[in-house]
């Protein structure tokens, strides 16, 4: 059973149910109304600006009737209708304190116990079948990465994975890269040497937050890629020693590129990013591209460099890395702005022809939840 009242000076109002007491500020309930007036019923975006709502706007009366709540607004004269189930799920009244390098739900970090339990999905399923594409996506969002098999062996075959669920994002090496041994190359990627676990292009801003990369020969001896959780060797780390933790999040980094002609990329972003309230956003780690840090007082640059380098050794812990072999017509997904991906080094026998490319976080993301949302409103019907 749930109740209503509203605060003799109209600013809030509570909701009451068994176990759970929810308050509403007015000026929140009336900038998220959702009558035609204030959104578009097409494509749900806002109509009117915080200008547009009285500064002095309060709550006259509110009423329960079935799953809907009834407002109504002075000075404007308006009655509003809400859900009750979308304002249960927004609710921002008695959100908990959380400790710094907090995760979003829907979110698992791990370890290298989760070898036996890689996020696969077959191509052709993906392709078809949009149950097995939403249920890999899930996935891929939940662990930050996932594989994908059975592909086509050809060129360009890559922007095949990324069409899926997002869009290429061209960088200076185009709109892909070839990874295999190169004659003086610009970049140790394509050598054959074994990369440390690593974030791709830190030195972006914004950095790429998807990297796909898809096996076209691999006969070579070695060559296997590896994936560890950054945000479980940011909580080990925090775990481990706050100060740590706090140190590479508190200050930033500094990452620089100038490979290539033309070409000088560098950017300022912490190693552990959060957001205000704690959320652990972003992890990079890139010691090839890590410049001169500046941004860290005299006092406390001992302890960054100590945080840094215990930094890499949980990173490098084997008990952190999940490995895997890509054979032709394979490929795996990665979650930029959080896992770190390696390899180990290959012999100069044989072949080893990856090709990647870069896309965004944001379409992964958008079209998951544009299928949950589907499937939500067909189940609704």
């Amino acid at each position: 059973m749930t109740s209503v009242t509203v605060d003799p000076s109209g600013k809030f109002l509570t909701l009451t149910t068994t176990g759970s007491v929810r308050r509403y500020h007015a000026i929140w309930l009336r900038d998220n109304a959702r009558d035609p007036e204030t959104r578009d019923p097409g494509n749900g975006q806002r109509l009117i600006a915080l200008r547009d709502i009285p500064d002095n706007i309060r709550i006259s009366g509110a009423n329960l009737s079935g799953t809907a709540l009834q407002v109504s607004f002075l000075p404007e004269g308006k009655t509003l209708v809400y859900d009750l189930e979308w304002l249960a799920v927004n609710t921002y009244d008695g959100t908990p304190s959380r400790q710094r390098g907090w995760t979003a739900p829907g979110i698992e970090i791990w370890d290298a116990r989760l070898m036996g339990e890689i996020p696969v999905g077959d191509f052709s399923a993906l392709s078809q079948d949009s149950g097995a594409l939403q249920g890999w996506l899930e996935r891929v969002n939940r662990y930050g990465f996932g594989k994908v098999l059975n592909g086509p062996v050809a060129p360009g075959a890559l922007f095949k994975i990324v069409d899926l669920f997002g869009y290429v994002r061209e960088t200076n090496y185009g709109r892909h890269f070839d990874v295999r041994t190169e004659v003086n190359p610009t970049n140790l990627a394509f050598t054959g040497l074994g990369l440390q676990a690593h974030t791709d292009n830190p030195y972006r801003d914004p950095a790429p937050t998807v990297q796909v990369l898809y096996c076209l020969e691999s006969s070579a001896a070695g060559g296997e890629n590896m994936v560890v959780d950054g945000f479980a060797a940011a909580r080990r780390l925090r775990d481990e020693n706050e100060a740590y933790f706090n140190v590479l999040a508190d200050y930033c980094a500094r990452f620089e590129f100038a490979g290539e002609k033309g070409v000088c990329l560098t950017s300022r972003r912490p190693i552990i990013e959060l957001a205000p309230d704690g959320e652990l956003i972003a992890a990079r780690f890139n010691n090839r591209s890590m410049a001169a840090v500046t941004d860290v007082p005299f006092d406390q640059m001992a302890t960054y460099y100590d945080a840094y380098r215990r930094f890499g050794e949980i990173i490098d812990d084997e008990t952190m890395e999940v490995t895997f072999r890509l054979n032709p017509g394979e490929a795996f997904v990665v979650d930029n702005t959080r896992v770190l991906h390696a390899r180990k080094g290959y012999s100069g026998q044989g072949t080893r022809w990856l090709q990647g490319c870069y896309a965004d976080i944001d379409g992964l993301r958008s079209t998951y939840d544009a299928m949950c949302r589907e499937q939500k409103q067909k189940a609704a019907e």
